[in-house]
């Protein structure tokens, strides 16, 4: 061990990390926004043992890469101590893409949709194909069946089209915590689910 590393690690014991990347840093204001949000959604549906819950339905868009990078962990090899350290050629996400909106329950995966020639979402889309596809599929069982519905903030989702749409449906709104319009496209935590489904794509084709 070099005097540095010695200094470094015995006497001023610090050591050397990989910064831990979030989607953006998040003001006290909406922070608290976030935590107020889910004080009253804990009251509401009685810390989750109200019935209610099994009516709530998620949902938000992302796009699937036709190839995802490996992480670090997915590539991590074991070897003996006399072995080399293998490397590997760091290969770009692709260009092919799928935009799809995916929607989930209390008890798994409900739908997904496909946006096709790679568009945006907007309202028409969204009120004409997406939702009518979802609701299909909730209601296939019980034709009356309350639905609760949340997603984010989008300019989709909070269009007059769109609300008019669920009016009409009869579809509740669980209600989302305000985000400020350049944060539009970043969701809390009940999205995440998105950041596994391409992983869970590539173990299904392995």
């Amino acid at each position: 061990m070099t005097s540095i590393n010695k200094i470094l690690h015995e006497h001023l014991s610090v050591k050397k990390i990989c910064s831990r990347w979030i989607p953006h840093n998040l003001t006290n204001a909406q922070k608290k926004a976030r935590v107020d949000w889910c004080k009253e959604m804990l009251e509401k549906y009685i810390q989750g043992t109200s019935k209610a819950v099994y009516n709530i339905y998620t949902g938000d868009e992302s796009w699937i890469y036709a190839y995802e990078p490996e992480t670090k962990q997915q590539s991590t090899v074991w070897v003996f101590q006399d072995e080399a350290k293998p490397t590997k050629v760091v290969r770009g996400r692709s260009t092919s893409k799928q935009m799809i909106a995916c929607f989930f329950g209390i008890n798994g995966h409900v739908a997904t949709v496909a946006l096709e020639q790679r568009r945006t979402v907007n309202s028409e889309w969204y009120t004409t194909i997406c939702l009518p596809e979802v609701i299909g599929e909730i209601r296939k069982k019980q034709k009356n069946r309350r639905i609760i519905l949340h997603h984010d903030n989008a300019s989709s989702h909070t269009s007059t089209q769109t609300k008019a749409f669920l009016t009409e449906r009869k579809i509740e709104l669980m209600g989302h915590p305000p985000i400020k319009e350049k944060y539009r496209r970043v969701t809390p935590h009940c999205f995440s689910v998105f950041i596994l489904i391409p992983i869970e794509i590539i173990r299904n084709c392995e």
